[in-house]
């Protein structure tokens, strides 16, 4: 089942998984667990839907296994994919 909308003041998909390539603020990526700089006093992506977004962050497709009940969960779910799938 997919979530059509991210919970609200969540952005742990902005915070567990690292991203290789350059963003807005971080030329060289983002380290995993690290809170993304282009997240706003809500935890709104700032460069959601614009051409600076990572292909990364575009691909991350929002569900039920990922998101879970709580933004707990999602941090602790994207955290252990970030384990299980560094190189």
């Amino acid at each position: 089942m997919k979530i059509l909308f991210c919970r609200p003041s969540c952005a742990a998909c902005c915070i567990a998984p690292s991203i290789t390539s350059p963003l807005p603020g971080m030329p060289d990526g983002k380290p995993a667990g690290v809170p993304c700089v282009q997240l706003d006093d809500e935890l709104r992506c700032k460069v959601f839907g614009l051409p600076e977004r990572p292909d990364f962050c575009g691909g991350l497709q929002p569900s039920a296994e990922m998101c879970g009940e709580s933004s707990e969960a999602a941090l602790v779910w994207l955290t252990q994919l970030e384990v299980a799938t560094r190189p």
